[in-house]
C-alpha cells in the first residue's frame, strides 16, 4: 500500500495488515494450547492399586499450602473417598484432626489410602490448658490453641492419651511420635502433660 494511495484503497490496506496480525495471533494460540495439552495428556498417573512416590496433604480446606513439596492437597472429610486404595505412600493430617466431625473414619480413610500417615493436631491436657480450664475455669486461649471458643475451628478437643486409644481402637499402630513445648521437641515422659502440640506417624495394625 503506497502512501498515494487514496482513501480507500488506504483503508483496504490497513484491514488487509490487521487481518494477517489476527491471524498469526490466533495461530501462536492454536499453537500454544495444543502443546499445553499434550502437555497436560503426557503427564504420569498413578497406577491402580500401586503407590506412588507420593504425599497426599488434608488440611480441612483449600488454600493453606503456599509452596514446598509438590503434593496432592484435599479436604479430609470430602476427598478421601474419591482415592483408591494405596494410592500414596504418606498421607498427611496438619492440625486438622480436631477440626473434623468424624476423626475416626478419617484415620481409617488416611491408611486407606496412604501406606502410613502423618497426624498432628494440639495436646488439649497441656498444663496451660488445665490451668485454664481448673482455676480459671474459661476456656483456654495458649500458644497452642490462640483463638477464642467462639472463633476457633476445633470441634474435637483431643489429648496425647485420647488420640493413642482412638488409633489402637481403629486396628492400628504408632510408628513414631514427636512432641513439642515451647516450639522445640521435647522428651516422651510426661508428654500428655507437657506437649503443646504432638505429631504421630501412624501406620496399619
Amino acid at each position: 500500500c503506497s502512501s498515494g494511495a487514496d482513501g480507500a484503497v488506504h483503508r483496504a490496506c490497513h484491514a488487509q495488515e490487521n487481518s494477517v496480525i489476527l491471524r498469526f495471533f490466533a495461530a501462536a494460540l492454536l499453537v500454544y494450547a495444543f502443546g499445553f495439552l499434550g502437555f497436560a495428556v503426557s503427564l504420569p498417573k498413578p497406577l491402580a492399586g500401586e503407590p506412588t512416590d507420593a504425599v497426599i496433604v488434608l488440611t480441612g480446606g483449600p488454600g493453606r499450602i503456599a509452596r514446598g513439596l509438590s503434593v496432592v492437597q484435599g479436604d479430609a472429610e470430602a476427598d478421601l473417598v474419591h482415592y483408591p486404595d494405596d494410592a500414596f505412600d504418606y498421607a498427611i493430617l496438619g492440625q486438622t484432626i480436631q477440626m473434623v466431625d468424624r476423626p475416626a473414619e478419617v484415620i481409617d480413610a488416611l491408611l486407606r489410602v496412604g501406606r502410613s500417615a502423618f497426624i498432628s493436631f494440639p495436646n488439649f491436657a497441656h498444663w496451660r490448658m488445665r490451668v485454664a480450664l481448673g482455676l480459671g475455669g474459661r476456656m483456654p486461649v495458649t500458644p497452642a490453641l490462640p483463638e477464642s471458643w467462639h472463633a476457633t475451628g476445633n470441634i474435637r478437643n483431643l489429648t496425647v492419651v485420647d488420640f493413642k486409644e482412638l488409633v489402637s481402637d481403629r486396628g492400628a499402630r504408632i510408628e513414631r511420635a514427636w512432641y513439642f513445648g515451647k516450639g522445640r521437641e521435647i522428651g516422651e515422659f510426661g508428654a500428655n502433660l507437657r506437649a503443646e502440640f504432638a505429631l504421630f506417624l501412624i501406620g496399619r495394625g
